[in-house]
């Protein structure tokens, strides 16, 4: 299997809810883009480097005027992640850069089609039991 490299840009993307009175600031990390680096494992981080100082999120790039340029303070992490602070104006966003090696790959596999007496005996008897679930083997 030859190595493929990627360099893979997370965004905290922060909702904020109300619940009870209380403003809720919630936060989760989400893949948006990955990049696949033709070379070896060294080019990709040099990419992810490149990359967490160079990458404007979508929120912060949507309301940039031409020539504006975002404070950014970039940490690179015991594991070789970029964690980066980015603000602009009175909006404030986080990243995570981080170089990856594709291990596995599997293409989406579905069933076939149930037949009309599938459908049946399935509305009759109730579905099937569900396969169980992943456990280490040991």
């Amino acid at each position: 299997m030859t190595d493929q490299w990627y360099v893979l840009i997370e965004e905290d993307t922060r909702v904020t809810r109300r619940a009870d009175g209380i403003d809720l600031k919630l936060h989760r990390w989400s893949l948006v883009a990955g990049h696949l680096v033709s070379g070896t494992e060294l080019q990709a981080l040099a990419a992810a480097e490149d990359a967490a100082l160079h990458y404007m999120p979508a929120v912060l790039a949507r309301h940039a005027r031409p020539g504006d340029a975002p404070a950014r303070s970039a940490f690179l992490t015991s594991d070789g992640a970029w964690l980066v602070r980015l603000k602009q104006h009175h909006r404030e966003c986080h990243i995570r850069v981080t170089a990856a090696r594709l291990i596995h790959t599997q293409e989406e596999k579905q069933a076939p089609p149930k037949t009309l007496k599938e459908k049946v005996r399935h509305a009759l008897d109730g579905p099937e039991p569900s396969e169980t679930p992943w456990a280490p083997k040991g």
